[in-house]
């Protein structure tokens, strides 16, 4: 399956966004710390990583169902096997928090090593070393994380290196089933962070600090079940601003959470548009070719790593020439080879990229290897001349829901093409 794109349109009108993916993944795995009770999740994204996670959850002996359109139950009295699928697991990213839920459920845990998106090494390094100070003893071997805590998770203080999201979130989906208080320092502020905090507090655990760069979690003994709504995606958000700033037009994204996007909304800016903001819209207005503008990204509330990709994209055809440094991530730039076969000027160093906006760029076959990479080949196509051809489609379904649908409805000539 490919999509075919026949570019140079302005996109004009209206689009709504799904649910969080890193939020729902967080949820959906910690949904399962309680032992009382039904959780009803709403506004839950179908990405295909998001239905993987489900199948895990019932192989571990989780009763998940969809039970609405994008309304998820969850019910987990008891979990039955502490063994992931290695298929499903392998294959999923958010995995990883797998292993804190079993750590908290059952005392041990074997997940397969994570896989998901090929945008550089991410190590579960600091997951097994905040499971270890919370009590547990975790390695890998043949291709697996293994942990087990015989003495039960004990509350503890840990620094996360980097301010990992994903170790953020591991511990404190683990710290709410652990005895005593767990602290965490140099946490991750995204606002999923804030999400999956509110979301635990729901569940009976305490968790204050969320949204800082110091969380404290207090463990509780038994957690219930709660109904909790799933915060709007901010970087499929960010991605229809920036395809509307790469293309021309008038674009009004609604059901988002403007100051999630405050920084790329800044940038978007810079680069010459209009942004109009309301409660929970964002209309960005494009009358012009956009001016060349830099970006680092950075933990938030910083430029997302999520949108560099099609952000370089936006600047790939603009006015003058843009430098954009990588610094969460060593080989996110991936995708740059398929963009200079659409005739985009970019030369990569080692974590920087020039790109040297093109008055023109033309539409080729381009192949997608991973989600954000992907929408960045859809956004260089909607504003190329001529067809572009896009393979890999599994890849960016796994982070976009409906995307050629959507844009559709906005005015680009996009369709999805069996093999």
């Amino acid at each position: 399956m490919h999509f075919e794109i026949s570019g140079g349109h302005p996109l004009s009108g209206r689009v709504a966004v799904n649910g969080s993916k890193n939020s729902a993944l967080a949820l959906i795995s910690a949904a399962a710390l309680a032992q009382e009770g039904v959780t009803v999740l709403e506004n839950v994204p179908r990405y295909t990583d998001i239905l993987d996670l489900c199948d895990i959850l019932r192989a571990l002996g989780a009763s998940v169902e969809f039970t609405g359109a994008r309304e998820l139950t969850i019910e987990a009295p008891e979990i039955t096997n502490h063994v992931a699928p290695y298929d499903k697991a392998s294959k999923l990213r958010g995995s990883t928090y797998i292993v804190g839920l079993l750590l908290a459920r059952v005392g041990r845990a074997e997940v397969a090593l994570p896989g998901g998106c090929d945008i550089g090494a991410r190590p579960v390094d600091f997951h097994l070393k905040g499971f270890e100070a919370l009590g547990a003893r975790a390695r890998v071997e043949h291709g697996s994380i293994l942990a087990e805590t015989p003495g039960g998770l004990k509350g503890t203080e840990f620094y996360i290196d980097r301010a990992s999201f994903g170790t953020t979130v591991n511990l404190m989906i683990a710290g709410s089933l652990a005895e005593g208080t767990t602290h965490l320092e140099n946490a991750a502020r995204e606002p999923e962070i804030v999400d999956l905090a509110n979301f635990l507090t729901s569940l009976g655990a305490t968790v204050r600090g969320a949204g800082t760069n110091a969380i404290r979690i207090e463990g509780a003994k038994v957690l219930h079940g709660a109904r909790h709504e799933i915060i709007p995606d901010r970087l499929e958000a960010g991605t229809y601003l920036l395809a509307c700033l790469a293309t021309g037009g008038q674009v009004t994204v609604e059901q988002c959470i403007p100051e999630h996007l405050a920084t790329v909304g800044t940038k978007i800016e810079e680069a010459g548009a209009t942004l109009d903001i309301g409660d929970d819209t964002m209309t960005v207005t494009a009358a012009q070719r956009p001016r060349a503008v830099d970006i680092q990204t950075q933990p938030h509330p910083g430029f997302p790593t999520d949108l560099q990709s099609p952000f370089v994209a936006a600047m790939a055809g603009a006015d003058g020439v843009s430098v954009v440094q990588e610094t969460l991530f060593e080989n996110r730039f991936g995708y740059v080879n398929e963009l200079l076969r659409l005739g985009a000027s970019i030369k990569v160093e080692r974590d920087t990229a020039i790109v040297r906006g093109v008055d023109v760029l033309s539409g080729a076959p381009v192949a997608a290897r991973e989600i954000r990479g992907g929408a960045a080949l859809v956004i260089a196509g909607l504003a190329a001349k001529g067809t572009t051809h896009i393979d890999g489609v599994r890849y960016i379904e796994r982070g976009y829901e409906n995307l050629d649908g959507k844009l559709h409805a906005l005015g680009a000539d996009i369709r999805r093409v069996e093999d």
